[in-house]
């Protein structure tokens, strides 16, 4: 597993080189919304399709 300072040098690879603070932030911010999902996933704090279904339909009216 990389550290944080790793997953942001990669990123900063990545992106081109015209890239603006405001694009840096934003792939940061998507970046750590994916690692906090899997860190949740590892955890075994997931949903099953049926339970996320059902959950959703409280919200989504067909």
């Amino acid at each position: 597993m990389q550290t944080a300072k790793q997953d942001v040098e990669h990123l900063l690879l990545q992106l081109p080189d015209d890239s603006t603070l405001e694009d840096i932030q934003y792939h940061l911010y998507v970046l750590d919304k994916v690692k906090r999902g899997q860190r949740a996933i590892a955890d075994g704090k997931r949903y099953t399709s049926e339970e996320a279904r059902a959950r959703l339909s409280r919200w989504i009216t067909p």
